[in-house]
């Protein structure tokens, strides 16, 4: 079930009213990645000011999900000797059934949940509808009450939690960002048509068209509307029957998604298993047997379809909305709103913000930028000349995400006009702060950001070098690329020895004058978007300040910008905060990949924990997080010189649907052993030949689109290799995010399906006329009195399916829009998985994330490259 962004607060208001000293802590499950750990300092914050005992528990995977679902949330259930209690999930477990994979629906047991209510707030897309639709414990069967719509808890409709509900009964309650009401009526209406069909067994057979259902339904007329000669019994039921007697052939769908760790996306959409259900169908099929039994009387319409008639009819809708649900799933994975975003609007909700909880929420949106997350899955920033729609992270919704925190910065941070001594602030001349005001500045301002990594922390130069806008557009990973950049800085009057020392010993001068020569030179170097405009240039909107970055001082102990946080704990969480270059050793035994977590695998997880709390208390710890940029410098410069050396040495194939390249026989692959460095690298090197594809062509490949890139590290510890699957970029920025363009486009098509309705009441209404006509002159005989209300019944029928055929090619072409550019590496994968033999673990929450063991790599790729891994 589902809570709309309007009561977002309902649960935890209740969470405060409830709780006492004997209650269960809170469990918040969160995942390794900046954003969440934004999210989790927010939620922390707002637990700790209510006196609300919780713990964290840092989740690195599916596998380490499922064992803290048997050790710490199973035994929290009231069945189990626990006493119920709250678990709140951060960026995990979006995309897979949370009630299966935590233990909370055991297998043949009736009772679930046990009291245990879990939050799940989460921007990875697809998500699983069992959480969104489904996730609640049914209430006790009555005599009343027997459907699955009429056990559901007060409170929720269609899985929508209204202001009714009463919490404390447990559940899975997902934050809803505003998407699920506003896109998801289609598979909404679909899952619940499926929960409430019968049991039918579909052995796959061809059921036609909608001309065999017209057909069907005049077969059926011939039967059933004469009436019955002497000793002919009447066809019953009992072919539907046989078919639902729970026999081994039955291949009938559990209730929910069952998922393990080795998949993160639902490869097929699976309809709920039924408890105690009594549909439309069946309620069909009780009130035609009533009627068998009754006499035959000329005046008698005619009875209604046969069983196997009906059961093809249900099938084929079954089929229908199981291939909604399947486009759904296989349509591309995205990203939504961050979810450090949604844990802010909640203090907002609660009248709880401040400056501390809107930088977490700040450097949390920001985070999602460096790792290329957009409403296109994990994809390249690129922008097509031609194209008229809005670039950048997320394009609209992250054009408004942004707005909206410029707005609250400057709510809680009055600007200054102008300095204590009369002067304009540096800020305000397009100078990029490096300093606070006095001793006791803590605040957030707006700064124009040029799009140079940690400018502040290291030399000009060495922040133009490992910039990825200039990598992929000066083209630095080649001596022509160096040259060019030499001659930009002498162009722009900065000498090589001016730049090459750290930024802040820089010449003042120069520095107040950096960014009005880089708005000159830039567009030379085609660097058009290297610097933000200014209020002064007349360029921006009314004061928005387009483009512009958040800096916050803490005293004079250090300045930092939003991304540079960002980068930091980035690093922190990838290479740790003492990174090294070792190489590392094998030892016997540890090149075996298997299905369970293996030793390789533990050791791991043990050597993640500890850099998960190293970034937490970076996030509250300005020493610490300054400890953390040299990590973050290490990091990038390995980024920098693995890039660089792919390129030069030509590395980079180009297979069938993507280019890909490993990384091997370097002192610093260990380094990109982790994911989110790995994906760091992918995106470096996927913006620079998607660069080198706009130059040579003139325009982006694939409709806006840069060419996907796959970038395999060998784990030589562990004996395999991870793999990283990037988009190429577009995607549907602007059309899919639009809400005000979606709302048209689902008020024409209620529109629609009133006036089809209204017809189908017309055509029936004359349809009965004309029998009664018919009837009472009693003309003709009636053969053909029967064979002209077959006829009717036939054009009926092809109108309403045509009418149904329609409405499904709507519902089609609106989800292809829909998953324009989106990265489907992780349906290619699974697809791979299904198909070949290759030994393969999908364990990351990241859907482009996988591991293929050494020897099968190969195999892995080649049938890869056949598959579609962009929409």
């Amino acid at each position: 079930m589902y809570l709309p962004r309007p009561l977002l607060s309902k649960l935890y208001l209740h969470l405060i009213s409830t709780r006492h000293p004997l209650s269960p802590p809170v469990l918040l499950l969160v995942a390794l990645d900046p954003d969440a750990l934004c999210a989790c300092r927010i939620l922390t914050r707002l637990l700790k000011n209510d006196y609300i005992p919780h713990k964290i528990q840092p989740v690195s995977g599916y596998g380490d999900l499922e064992r803290v679902g048997r050790e710490l949330v199973s035994p929290m259930m009231e069945q189990n000797g626990g006493a119920g209690g709250v678990v709140v999930c951060l960026g995990v477990g979006g995309m897979v059934d949370l009630g299966a994979v935590l233990g909370l629906e055991p297998e043949g047991e009736d009772t679930t949940f046990g009291g245990v209510e879990v939050w799940l707030v989460d921007s990875r897309r697809p998500w699983n509808l069992a959480n969104v639709f489904g996730g609640f414990p049914l209430e006790p069967e009555t005599e009343f009450a027997s459907s699955y719509q009429a056990r559901t808890p007060h409170g929720v409709t269609g899985g929508r939690i209204d202001r009714a509900y009463k919490p404390g009964k447990g559940g899975i309650v997902v934050f809803d960002d505003g998407d699920i009401e506003d896109e998801l009526t289609p598979q909404k209406e679909a899952y619940v048509a499926l929960i409430e069909m019968p049991d039918l067994e579909d052995n796959g057979e061809d059921l036609g068209d909608s001309d065999s259902e017209s057909e069907d339904e005049s077969q059926d007329n011939n039967t059933f509307g004469a009436a019955p000669v002497t000793g002919q019994k009447r066809k019953s039921w009992s072919i539907l029957d046989d078919d639902d007697d729970g026999s081994d052939g039955d291949t009938r769908p559990r209730q929910r998604r069952r998922s393990n760790s080795s998949s993160s996306i639902p490869a097929t959409p699976e309809r709920p298993k039924q408890r105690g259900l009594v549909s439309i169908g069946e309620q069909a099929l009780t009130s035609s047997n009533t009627q068998e039994e009754e006499p035959p009387s000329a005046a008698q319409p005619p009875k209604g379809p046969s069983a196997q008639n009906l059961r093809r009819r249900l099938l084929r809708l079954r089929r229908k909305n199981e291939a909604l649900l399947q486009d759904y799933y296989r349509n591309g994975t995205q990203y939504s709103e961050p979810i450090s975003s949604m844990i802010y609007s909640l203090a907002s909700d609660l009248g709880r913000e401040d400056n501390d909880i809107l930088w977490l929420a700040i450097v949390g949106v920001t985070s999602m930028e460096l790792y290329g997350r957009s409403s296109a899955g994990v994809n390249v920033p690129v922008k097509n000349s031609d194209s008229r729609s809005t670039t950048g992270w997320m394009g609209m919704r992250g054009a408004r995400i942004r707005q909206l925190l410029r707005d609250e910065v400057r709510r809680l941070n009055p600007p200054e006009l102008n300095g204590s001594n009369g002067r304009l602030l540096p800020e305000a001349l397009g100078v990029i702060p490096t300093s606070a005001r006095s001793p006791e500045d803590h605040s957030i301002r707006l700064s124009p950001e040029p799009r140079l990594l940690m400018v502040r922390h290291w030399s000009l130069y060495d922040a133009l070098l490992h910039s990825p806008y200039i990598f992929s557009r000066l083209k630095t990973y080649g001596e022509p690329g160096l040259k060019r950049l030499h001659k930009f800085l002498a162009k722009i009057g900065i000498s090589l020895v001016q730049c090459k020392q750290n930024y802040a010993h820089m010449d003042i001068g120069l520095k107040r004058e950096l960014r009005s020569k880089l708005l000159k030179q830039g567009p030379l170097y085609k660097l058009d978007d290297l610097v933000p405009a200014v209020e002064t240039d007349g360029k921006d909107r009314g004061g928005a300040k387009d483009g512009w970055g958040f800096v916050r001082s803490w005293g004079w102990r250090a300045t930092l910008s939003a991304q540079d946080v960002g980068v930091v704990i980035g690093a922190l969480l990838e290479v740790g905060k003492h990174a090294t270059l070792s190489t590392p050793t094998l030892h016997e035994g540890s090149s075996q990949l298997v299905d369970d977590i293996d030793e390789a695998l533990i050791e791991q997880g043990e050597e993640w924990v500890p850099r998960f709390w190293d970034a937490f208390d970076a996030l509250e710890n300005i020493e610490a997080l300054k400890e953390g940029l040299p990590t973050a410098q290490f990091l990038h410069k390995a980024i920098f010189t693995t890039g660089t050396a792919l390129l030069r040495k030509k590395q980079i194939k180009h297979l069938m649907s993507f280019r890909m390249c490993v990384v091997k026989d370097n002192i610093e692959a260990a380094i990109f052993n982790h994911p989110g460095a790995l994906m760091k690298l992918a995106l470096w090197i996927g913006e620079a030949l998607a660069e080198q594809e706009k130059e040579a062509t003139g325009r982006l490949a694939q409709g806006g689109r840069g060419t996907p890139l796959v970038v395999a590290s060998l784990n030589e510890k562990r004996g395999v290799y991870t793999i990283v699957g990037t988009g190429g970029g577009g995607g549907p920025d602007v059309t899919f995010l639009d809400k005000e363009a979606l709302r048209k486009k689902e008020q024409a098509k209620q529109d629609r399906a009133k006036a089809k309705e209204e017809s189908r009441r017309n055509r029936e209404k004359i349809r009965v006329e004309k029998r009664a006509a018919r009837r009472a002159a009693k003309n003709g005989d009636d053969e053909d009195e029967e064979e002209e209300d077959d006829e009717t019944e036939s054009e009926g029928s092809d109108a309403s399916d045509s009418d149904s055929d329609d409405d499904e090619d709507d519902d089609r072409e609106e989800l292809r829009g829909k998953g324009f550019g989106l990265n489907r590496f992780g349906t290619a994968f699974q697809d791979v998985i299904a198909e070949t033999s290759a030994r393969v673990r999908i364990d990351s929450f990241e859907h482009c994330v996988v591991e293929v063991r050494k020897e099968d790599l190969s195999g892995f790729l080649e049938s890869l490259s056949s598959k579609v891994v962009v929409g």
